[in-house]
């Protein structure tokens, strides 16, 4: 069998799991987590004509926070339809 090849922050999640660092999450926590999840399911393809400099400034503000920039416009939406 291959081993898998772990990144930096998947090795320091799995040594925080060894530590017992992680607790089971159950009842309405675990009930909200799943909705949570849910709410952000991706499940439509959309396109849109927008302006290239908007883009950049996105992708750059993505960038900061370590996201990829068609995530970050998805959550822009999600939070302006709440």
């Amino acid at each position: 069998m291959k081993a898998l090849k772990l990144t930096k922050e998947e090795k320091e999640i799995e040594n925080a799991l060894v530590r017992g660092e992680f607790k089971p999450v159950m009842g309405k926590e675990l009930d909200n987590i799943e909705k949570a999840l849910k709410s952000r399911k991706k499940d439509i393809t959309m396109t849109i004509r927008v302006n290239s400099e908007d883009i950049e400034k996105i992708k750059g503000k993505a960038k900061k926070l370590g996201i990829k920039y068609q995530s970050y416009i998805s959550e822009i939406i999600h939070q302006v339809a709440q």
